[in-house]
């Protein structure tokens, strides 16, 4: 249990303990000053017990019918009070000719402040305290004899303004409580209120986990595909490409070996490929060497393969960058370099890396055939094949840009565009 339930059950259990003191209290006093008026005459005291026994009477069926049997009119103020003025002429009376009732006169004090409003609660005190002012001096009969009026008047205000004072503590002490019962009950329902959006927290949390392990997994997903597109697939469409080439040229000497050769090292460099990307490291180029060094050789040996010029240009200041940057920009080398020897027909291909201040971009040119960005491939897509779209997944997955410019008969420019992330930098 919480601080706040604990609070809650004491606070609860003092408000049951209060209110059932309040409800038997008058009957428990006036049970009391009727066993004394039973009792004084047996010590030969006289005492008026018919009309003693007969105002108790009253007071209690007075009591019972307001203060017990309907507590429903407990919160009708001019009810209340017209019961407040009956007990208190039936208890003035009774304390008259029966002293020891001033017990039973405390009672006014309580009911006061739970029965009466505003200022009439003070008027009550005041009542209370002059009718008890005439027991503790022994009755209207010892004043009488004795002519104690004065004394009296003055026992009256100075009861009255203790009892005034008392009175005023305890009304703040109450509005003290009942503050902080509201106050604990707004704690209760702000902690409900947390708990039930922890809880929805706490479901939303799952969500988002499932949904991230279900992004995980695509992701990955992704990335496989996309390297064996980039290892596998390419490594295959050209030893294809050189056996092809190799079955042409049957009847020349060389050439056939040549071709053959040439698959070998192919077949090579994509099993090393593969094996790397299984073991989720860089690419062999990047492993052994800079970004701008790594695009040079894999440009050499495509040009030394497919018998077009390629050459690379590095501008700006060539810097270490981050993995991801370096393997996004490759891939795009390697993929637009293979698209140019299966569909351009080109002469020439110019590569050209820049490092800028906040960017680094790898620029694509050929002077083959081209093609038309926005007509749509035989697999339904306007971005060309599974190359291409993984070449673009992979920039945006870097926060870059990949774009595509291309005309038939005029060739095809490609332009990726990633962050400048140091090498070291979190992502």
């Amino acid at each position: 249990m919480g601080i706040e339930a604990e609070l809650r059950a004491e606070s609860d259990h003092w408000e049951r303990v209060e209110t059932t003191v309040f409800k038997v209290l008058p009957y428990v006093l006036l049970a009391i000053g009727v066993l004394i008026s039973v009792l004084l005459p047996i010590w030969r005291v006289p005492v008026h017990l018919p009309a003693v026994l007969a105002l108790s009477a009253g007071i209690l069926a007075w009591s019972f019918w307001f203060h017990t049997l309907h507590p429903e009119w407990h919160r009708n103020g001019p009810l209340m009070g017209l019961y407040y003025t009956g007990l208190m002429v039936l208890t003035a009376c009774l304390v008259a000719v029966a002293p020891w009732y001033g017990l039973f006169a405390f009672i006014g004090y309580p009911q006061a402040f739970h029965y009466l409003k505003g200022r009439w609660r003070y008027v009550g005190v005041a009542a209370t305290s002059v009718i008890s002012a005439v027991a503790y001096l022994g009755g209207l009969a010892g004043i009488q004899e004795e002519d104690m009026w004065v004394a009296w008047a003055a026992l009256s205000v100075i009861i009255t303004v203790l009892s005034g004072a008392f009175s005023r503590i305890a009304e703040q002490s109450d509005q003290r409580n009942l503050k902080q019962k509201q106050a604990l009950t707004e704690l209760h329902e702000a902690n409900t209120r947390l708990e039930a959006a922890l809880e929805e927290n706490a479901g939303l949390h799952a969500q988002l986990l499932v949904q991230a392990r279900e992004a995980g997994v695509l992701d990955e997903r992704q990335r496989i595909a996309r390297d064996i597109h980039d290892t596998l697939a390419q490594g295959l469409a050209g030893i294809l490409t050189q056996l092809q080439a190799a079955e042409q040229t049957l009847d020349e000497p060389s050439a056939p070996h040549r071709h053959v050769t040439n698959a070998m090292n192919l077949a090579r460099e994509s099993l090393t490929e593969a094996r790397r990307t299984v073991h989720a490291v860089q690419p062999e180029p990047l492993a052994e060497g800079r970004l701008q060094d790594a695009i040079g050789e894999v440009t050499r040996r495509w040009s030394e393969v497919n018998h077009i010029e390629a050459v690379l240009t590095t501008t700006g200041d060539p810097r270490p960058m981050h993995a991801d940057v370096e393997v996004t920009l490759l891939r795009a080398a390697q993929e637009a370099l293979a698209n140019v020897a299966k569909h351009a027909k080109a002469g020439r291909v110019g590569l050209t890396l820049s490092y800028m201040e906040d960017l680094v971009t790898l620029d694509v040119r050929d002077d083959g055939v081209g093609f038309e960005p926005a007509a749509r491939r035989a697999n339904g897509s306007v971005d060309g094949g599974f190359g291409l779209a993984g070449m673009r997944q992979r920039v945006q997955r870097l926060a870059g840009r990949l774009d595509i410019e291309s005309e038939p008969g005029g060739g095809t420019a490609l332009s990726a565009s990633v962050p400048a992330i140091p090498a070291g930098a979190e992502r």
